[in-house]
């Protein structure tokens, strides 16, 4: 085995990820020290403010020294290992990561989801791989020595939405029925609501230090740059009693697609719909507050409570998705979110945001910008409450509350009142969203 190494032992340094994103945080090791490495294979994961990437070899070697311990903060172009690679191979190991650095430009970067040892596969597959959410080794590859390729991704993701819809007649959801319009019986008290994994915390004996990281450390980046936004805020009750049908009326048709369909899509459409009147809402603008610039793209991201914290990917392009569409992309981020593998190209470049606070309670807030996007939303939870028909008996209605915040500088309230009240139609009255839809 000596005479096959020359002993040269060089530093893999970190690569840039993007973003501006100088440090990250090491969440875990995927090889030790005398651990032999291939090209391509993963080394680690790292978190940045922004999500979690796993980092992969740029050479074939062994695994002389980890720089960094878990939890540690890693810096962008310091040494991450140093690998001891053969004095024969380390010009051919260079031009191969060269020509692949020509055809991706983020070859040493992939997906959390493929962090796997010995496959086989460019990082234009390994990125194709991650936007379906594929394993890589559940993938049978049939390119040269096993080599995953297009073809086989594409065909095994055919492959699991056919599994997918053949199981999902047995699929059931829990739905919210419409209040008849009859006399309003007292509601039982609600049941004491259960803590989500981000909010558990152990029981102290003494106080503890935590060094802020990760999504947290992004929340306070973005919140301190809110604080110079000044804000006009505005809250409004939608009735969603059309809604609530239509969602039952398509129920089976989505499942039968394999696709949960909850309100949230049919908000987030609203959303991009009024945002095509109203494209200052849909707008960024720079340091100083001298240009505005329109989006094109309706990139709407939602608020997401994970067990790293809170974190807001968003659907991309949805002006030009439907409404199943949008679930399906919702149902995909949701499951990553909950399983910590949200990836860079899925929190960056949102637009505007929704955050929906109804699912876990509470009613009316002021949600707060996150920069640079000048308009957020909040939706509060449904309520059956009292209210009048138009031949004024009270009946049961179901209730939405949402608040909306603005960045007053650029926009004013009767921008945000219209805007509020056009999206309120395409909710209480869903079939208005077919008039518009092109």
């Amino acid at each position: 085995m000596a005479s096959d190494w020359s002993g040269y032992v060089t530093s893999f340094l970190l690569s840039d990820i993007g973003e501006g994103i100088r440090e990250v945080s090491i969440k875990e090791w995927f090889v030790k020290v005398g651990d032999r490495v291939n090209q391509f294979d993963s080394i680690c994961e790292v978190q940045s403010d922004k999500a979690s990437v796993s980092i992969t070899s740029r050479y074939d070697g062994v695994i002389r020294k980890l720089h960094y311990e878990v939890d540690e903060t890693a810096l962008v172009g310091k040494p991450l290992v140093d690998i001891e690679v053969s004095g024969s191979s380390i010009d051919s190991n260079e031009d191969r990561v060269d020509q692949v650095q020509d055809q991706d430009a983020t070859s040493s970067i992939v997906s959390p989801l493929n962090k796997t040892d010995g496959v086989l596969a460019t990082p234009a597959v390994r990125r194709i791989a991650t936007e379906n959410s594929v394993y890589l080794c559940d993938v049978r590859g049939s390119g040269k020595d096993g080599r995953i390729l297009k073809e086989d991704i594409l065909e095994h993701v055919a492959i699991l939405k056919r599994q997918s819809m053949e199981g999902s007649s047995s699929s059931t959801a829990s739905e919210t029925k419409v209040a008849p319009a009859a006399a309003i019986k007292p509601q039982t008290p609600s049941p004491l609501p259960s803590l989500s994994q981000s909010s558990q915390v152990e029981d102290l004996s003494a106080d503890r230090v935590e060094t802020i990281k990760g999504f947290q450390k992004a929340m306070v980046k973005t919140m301190t740059a809110s604080l110079g936004i000044p804000h006009f805020s505005l809250s409004d009750e939608v009735c969603v009693d059309e809604l609530i049908k239509l969602r039952e009326s398509i129920k089976e048709i989505s499942l039968s697609r394999g696709i949960h369909v909850t309100y949230l899509p049919f908000f987030i459409k609203a959303a991009s719909l009024a945002l095509s009147q109203f494209p200052v809402l849909n707008s960024s603008v720079d340091a100083s507050c001298q240009n505005i610039r329109y989006k094109a793209a309706h990139n709407i991201g939602f608020a997401m409570n994970t067990s790293r914290g809170l974190v807001v990917p968003n659907v991309k392009v949805v002006q030009a998705k439907t409404v199943l569409e949008i679930a399906s992309e919702l149902n995909r981020l949701q499951e990553l979110g909950h399983q910590g593998r949200l990836g860079k190209e899925d929190i960056i470049g949102g637009t505007f945001t929704l955050s929906n606070v109804g699912m876990i309670g509470g009613t009316y807030l002021k949600p707060v910008i996150l920069p640079p996007e000048v308009a957020i939303g909040a939706i509060g939870k449904i309520q059956v409450l009292p209210r009048f028909d138009e031949q004024r008996n009270v009946v049961a209605a179901n209730l939405l509350p949402v608040s909306w915040s603005a960045d007053h500088r650029i926009i004013d309230g009767a921008t945000v009142a219209e805007f509020a009240a056009l999206w309120k139609s395409y909710i209480e009255n869903p079939g208005a969203m077919l008039l518009a839809l092109k």
